[in-house]
Parts: C-alpha cells; structure tokens; sequence
C-alpha cells in the first residue's frame, strides 16, 4: 500500500540521534539544527528522558481518563512551579492542533459567541477551528471554511477594537512569536491592548505557545514577554520532546463541567513520563538560561553574514531573512554540508529551531557551513 501522498521529502533517512544530532541510514551525521519543527526541546535520546519513558512502558503504557492517573496532577503541578502560571488549570491532549481545538471550544462554551480573530501569516493547527483560523487557504477544506473567522493584520489595533466591538467575538488568537508565518512579531503595545480589548469584550485571549513556550523564547512561555495575562494558553511541540503531547493552560475564571472536552489518548501514562522527563531536565540543566546565551551569540554571528538582511524572531526560535528564496541554500546545507534547518510560509526565510541543549560549538559550525552554501548558491545561479 502506498503511503498518501502530501509531504514533499528531502532524501535523507535518520536511523538515531544523539542531543543536537542524527544519523543516517549510511551513517552520516547531521547537525541538527530545526528539531523537527521544534519539537526536540531536550535533545535526541537524553538519558534521563529514555529511562523515564522505559521504566514508565515497563509499567503501564496507557489507560483510559476513566481512571485516577497522579502522573497527570505531578505533571501539572511541575508545570506550575517552571512556568509561573499559577492557579491555571490543565487539560491534557495529544497535540497542537488539538489544544487549540480545544482553547477555541472552550472560549466559545465561556462567551457564548462562535466568531473568532486571528492574524496575517498565523498558523494553529490542521484541526476544524484551528486550521480555520490559519492563514493558508490552501488547507482550509469547505468543511472548516464554514467557522466564522475574521483575519487581521498584525498590530492593527484598531481592526481589533473594531471587530470585537460587534459582540461576537469569542476569541482572539495569535502567536507571540509567528512559526510557519516567519518568525514575525507584533509590538508589546499590540499584545497588551489586545489584552485589555478582550477583557473589556468578554472574549478570551488565546496565547498558542505550541511552539515558542516551554522556553524556546528565553522565558518559559513567549508571553512573558510583555504584561499580558492570557485567559487560555495552548502547549505541545517541545512538551514531550517527540513524545505526543499536548495541553491547554485555563485560567480559573473559566469553569470546568464534566463532559466539556475529552480525549482518548491525551494525559496517557507514557506522555506524562515523558512531560515530566522534558520539565525536570529544563530545570536541573539549566535550558531556559542557555537558551538566552545561545541566542545572544547567534545574533553576533548573524549579524556578520552580509546576506543576511534580517534576524528575527528571540530565543532559540530564530529565523534568518535574504533577499532570495531559501530552497537552494536549505538543500546545500543538508545535502552537502549535513545540516537540517527550517523554511516558513515567507520563502525568504531560513528558520532555526535547535535543541534547547545547543552550544557554542554548534553554532559556530552552523554559521562556518552557512557561509560555504552562500557562496555556492551564488556561484550556482551566475
């Protein structure tokens, strides 16, 4: 049976991988530098993650949300103590997409409202509302054009104002750092009068921390960033580190009933050994302060590349921006130079999404093989 056919594939076969490196099928190793789409976030095969997640399937795998799991509450309560968002409550799932499916119903079922605002370039799932709320039409089937769905601008605070003004607006959702997008950002006056805007409109501010949270942004959600208190926050890429693992963060003024939202597989055994495996290497090692040091000398080599004409996003979610399309130079870096970066939906971009584990030596020789692709891109096309 063939497989569907819908993901363009680079020739390459990774077999295993080590903290910031795979290998292929013939043994080549590679540099790591894009954790598949940012989901590596402690590094391929940490020994503390395998031996939690060995002894956990030694144990029990999986049993249903019709029975006590304390895995569940001493993954949430550890996510309290690291991330700061104290007296959110959590719901557990499976992936992004699935979180914010979830953060969408659960602003509808508190307002009473279906209309949704998101933003230019934003990207929240491939789910029914979360992929309706994405700006691609190319994969928004009739089924999900159907949610009521107004798209902005980002930093157009006055279309905000305007629009939540109707009254029917149930949710404002955005990304504090852009992924797919490109790694735009609006302003931290934008955020905090969104902010204020969904508070004074009874509609709830929807954080999608999918990518940029669990430190990726120098703090432990990209929020934090700014003085906004999000009614929802939705998590999953880097939570498990591969493991599949999401959640939504629910601040407390939205009350919980049996039956609101469910999920066979979210909150399992395995995945919260997994979470919980991700949570204490951040903290034991020390991730979010290396994050911030690893990105500030990125930004110093960066800025020597004269191609280079923009470089944008924070933390370890970075992207580099040229004045030409990047699939040339992404193929030179893997193929030739052993590399694996990011595109995003801006062709001009090149997208860096590391292990948070990264270190100096790595982006060095990030920027050494970048330097050779430059020139061998250009020598290509004259």
């Amino acid at each position: 049976m063939p497989l569907f056919n819908v993901y363009p594939l680079y020739d390459v076969t990774p077999v295993s991988g080590k903290d910031v490196h795979v290998y292929d099928d013939k043994g080549t190793e590679y540099l790591d530098l894009y954790g598949g789409h940012a989901v590596i976030s402690i590094g391929h095969a940490h020994p503390k993650y395998v031996e939690a997640i060995t002894e956990q399937v030694a144990k029990l795998g999986f049993y249903s949300n019709a029975v006590q799991n304390p895995l569940q509450q001493e993954l949430a309560c550890k996510l309290e103590a690291l991330s700061g968002c104290k007296e959110y409550e959590l719901f557990l799932c499976s992936s992004g997409a699935e979180a914010n499916e979830n953060a969408l119903k659960l602003a509808s079922f508190k307002t009473g409202k279906s209309r949704v605002l998101a933003f230019k370039n934003g990207f929240h799932g491939r789910t029914s509302a979360a992929v309706a709320a994405t700006d691609n039409s190319n994969i928004i089937a009739p089924i999900n054009a159907q949610q009521k769905v107004t798209i902005l601008d980002l930093n157009d605070i006055d279309g905000v104002k305007r629009e939540l003004e109707k009254g029917d607006v149930c949710a404002v959702i955005l990304e504090f750092i852009q992924g797919v997008g490109g790694l735009d950002q609006a302003t931290g006056t934008f955020f905090e009068a969104v902010d204020l805007l969904c508070k004074a409109n009874n509609t709830m501010f929807i954080a999608d921390e999918v990518q940029s949270g669990y430190g990726r942004s120098g703090k432990f959600f990209a929020f934090q960033h700014y003085n906004v208190i999000p009614d929802i926050i939705s998590i999953a890429k880097g939570m498990g580190n591969g493991f599949p693992i999401g959640g939504v963060l629910i601040h407390p003024h939205i009350e919980a009933k049996y039956g609101m939202l469910g999920t066979t597989f979210g909150g399992n055994h395995l995945a919260c050994a997994a979470g919980l495996a991700v949570l204490n290497t951040i903290e034991d090692e020390g991730l979010i302060d290396n994050v911030n040091a690893m990105a500030a000398y990125f930004m110093t080599l960066a800025e020597t590349i004269p191609q280079v004409k923009k470089i944008k996003g924070r933390g370890l979610m970075l992207g580099l921006e040229f004045d030409f399309e990047v699939s040339e130079l992404r193929k030179k870096l893997i193929y030739k130079h052993h590399v694996f970066t990011g595109g995003a939906s801006n062709k001009n971009v090149l997208r860096i999404l590391p292990p948070l584990t990264v270190k100096k030596e790595h982006i060095t020789m990030f920027f050494d093989a970048l330097v050779k692709a430059l020139e061998e891109v250009e020598l290509s096309v004259t």
